[in-house]
Formats: structure tokens, C-alpha cells, sequence
């Protein structure tokens, strides 16, 4: 399954590429993730690593420079946010910060962040949020039976959107001959018809919110029903179809189907990473190692960047840096989980647009 592409921007990926075209300054840029979960007494630590964070970097610059005066303001304005703007729902905050250049960018997620990380540099570091933008993609899933069904559409870990199609159930009868037949023509007349209102609704979601996988959960009276009505073009983006109850809380659909996502994500990683390194070797539209893939990135040669999802099999910086510029030249990233599959290359590579 592609993770992601250069078609479809959401608003995350969005701001991702304006952070990525930021200018290298002289001053101080500050980036800081903050996972907002609560502990097991109910505290964040947030405050108490802000405290000693800050004040670790604050004297790296010296008092009177425009580098400390950027720093302090910054710190003040970061504060003050956390303080009272983020929201309750908030389970993972980052926020991008150079008070010298005007930069102040905030992104607040459902979905959580591993660790509290502060990184000061030129330029905004991205790797932890395009990662979080990976393992929590945009997808549909739609649960059906022969006589009901509800879509949503997932994103970062909340729902989107959720939408139903509810017709009268039809009841079973003991009645027989031609009474019977016509009857069961009724009913399969009956559950056809409902089958193409599903359809018609995933279609228009599908082409509207530009979904590019969709997992299902139907049962196997449901599922022939289903597979006869779908074009080939929505048939295509089914990544799964899983056992599920139709009235399954809300929580337990979008847990069931991101799990369902990311175990075809580890089989089609090794598919990418194969395909990639073939390519590469029979001198193809592929590159792989870190010096030709920046290189490749450099020239908007990338078409997909696949990265491992494990920073410390690159040298210091060297992710971010990649995965910035793939965010700048509108490449797709694909960042793989098992860091072994990217050994034999240093932990990267890349598909090309074209060759010069």
C-alpha cells in the first residue's frame, strides 16, 4: 500500500511543505514536541520539562545577542501557549518557533507523540512530525450488512467524517413455492438495491475527500453482494477487509482498522524497499544511500523517498534533512518500519522522476 501521495495534501502535509521551505537564519529556530498523554497520576510533565529544557539552552547564548533576545522571546510566547491555548483533546503538540524571523507554528494532534524532544537549529526539524504524518494516514472504512452500513473517514487518529445508509430489514419466512420464489427474488432485488446505495456513498466520499485506501468489514453474506457492485477503481483501493461488528464503537473501528492498515504496511515494505533497490541496481529510475539520495533530492529528481522510520541508522541530522527536502519538492515519503530491510543501502533510497 502507498503511504502517501503527491496528489493528496492534507492539511498536515500541507503545512509540513511550508515549514520545509522555511530559510536557513543565523537565529535561533526552535522546534518542540510535546507528547500532552497523561501519566498514570494524571500529570503531563510538560511544565517540569519546559522549566529544565529552557533553561538548559538558554545559556548556550549569550546575554545581549540577537540569538538570546530571539531565544527569550520565543520561550516566553511557547509558554504562554501551553498555558492556555492547546486544546483538551490535544495528545501531542508541536510547535515551530523563531521569534527573529516571525515564525510561530503550532500543530496539535489526537494522535500521540512518542516522547517530549526539543531541537534547536537553522531551520524547522520536521522527521518526528512527518513520521507521525505516516503511521497515522488518511483512510475510509466502511461497515456493512445487507441492510445497513456506516463510513468513516479517519486522519491522524480521529474521525473525519462519518456518514449511514440504513434500509428495512427483511425478515426471514417459511412460506413456499412460487409464493417463496418470488419472495427471495424480492429480497435479493431488496438487498442489491442497498448495495448500490453503499456503493454510490463510498464512491462519492472516495472521489470527494480523495481516499486513496479504504479498509471494509462485512460479513460473508454481505461481502459477494459487495464485491459484485464495487468498480474496479474502488476495488483497487482496498487495502483489507477485517471481521468486525457492524455496531462497533466508534474507538474500536478506528482501532481495528489502523491495525489492519499497518500490517499491510509491513508487507508492502519490503515489496517497496525490493523494488527500489532492483531498480537501483539495474541502474534505473532508483537511487539508494544517503549521499545519492540527497543528491537526487537536490535536483527534484525524488519521486518517493523511503526512509527508515529509525533516525538513529542515520548519521546526526541527515532524516531530517532528507525528509525536508522531500517535503519541499512535493516527493512522497515512505518510512519503513523494519530498519533492517534498509541496512545494506545506510537507511535510504529513493524512486525517480527522471534521470539526468
Amino acid at each position: 500500500m502507498p503511504k502517501s501521495t503527491a496528489s493528496i495534501v492534507t492539511p498536515l502535509r500541507a503545512q509540513l511543505d511550508q515549514l520545509a521551505i522555511f530559510e536557513p537564519t543565523d537565529l535561533p529556530v526552535i522546534s518542540l514536541y510535546l507528547n500532552m498523554q497523561p501519566d498514570q497520576h494524571g500529570r503531563t510533565q510538560v511544565g517540569s520539562f519546559l522549566k529544565k529544557t529552557f533553561s538548559e539552552r538558554q545559556k548556550t547564548f549569550a546575554s545581549g545577542t540577537p540569538e538570546r533576545e530571539s531565544f527569550d522571546q520565543d520561550v516566553q510566547r511557547i509558554n504562554a501557549f501551553v498555558a492556555e491555548d492547546v486544546k483538551r483533546s490535544a495528545n501531542g503538540l508541536c510547535i515551530f518557533a523563531c521569534h527573529g524571523t516571525g515564525l510561530f507554528e503550532t500543530v496539535q494532534l489526537s494522535a500521540p507523540l512518542a516522547d517530549h524532544g526539543l531541537f534547536i537549529g537553522a531551520v524547522p526539524h520536521l522527521y518526528p512530525l512527518a513520521r507521525v504524518n505516516d503511521q497515522y494516514p488518511r483512510y475510509a472504512a466502511l461497515l456493512a450488512d445487507t441492510n445497513s452500513a456506516r463510513l468513516f473517514v479517519f486522519s491522524l487518529g480521529v474521525t473525519e467524517s462519518q456518514r449511514e445508509v440504513r434500509n428495512l430489514k427483511t425478515r426471514k419466512t417459511s412460506m413456499g413455492g412460487w409464493s417463496q420464489a418470488r419472495y427471495q427474488r424480492h429480497t435479493e432485488n431488496f438487498h442489491l438495491q442497498h448495495m448500490k446505495e453503499v456503493v454510490d456513498m463510498l464512491d462519492r466520499v472516495v472521489r470527494e475527500e480523495a481516499i486513496d485506501h479504504i479498509v471494509v468489514s462485512c460479513d460473508d453474506v454481505t461481502k459477494p453482494l459487495l464485491a459484485n457492485e464495487l468498480p474496479k477503481h474502488l476495488s483497487e483501493k482496498i487495502v483489507d477487509i477485517v471481521p468486525m461488528d457492524i455496531k462497533a464503537p466508534e474507538h474500536e473501528v478506528l482501532r481495528l482498522t489502523l491495525e489492519a492498515l499497518r500490517a499491510n504496511d509491513a508487507k508492502t515494505d519490503q515489496e517497496s524497499v525490493e523494488a527500489m533497490i532492483g531498480a537501483w541496481r539495474a541502474a534505473g529510475l532508483a537511487v539508494a544511500g544517503p549521499e545519492d539520495t540527497l543528491e537526487a533530492l537536490q535536483m527534484g529528481q525524488v519521486e518517493e523517498l523511503i526512509i527508515t522510520a529509525t533516525p538513529g541508522a542515520l548519521r546526526p541530522e541527515l532524516g531530517d534533512e532528507l525528509v525536508t527536502k522531500a517535503h519541499a519538492t512535493s516527493a512522497r515519503i515512505r518510512f519503513i518500519e523494519n530498519s533492517d530491510l534498509l541496512s545494506e543501502v545506510g537507511g535510504v533510497g529513493a524512486l525517480l522522476r527522471f534521470r539526468i
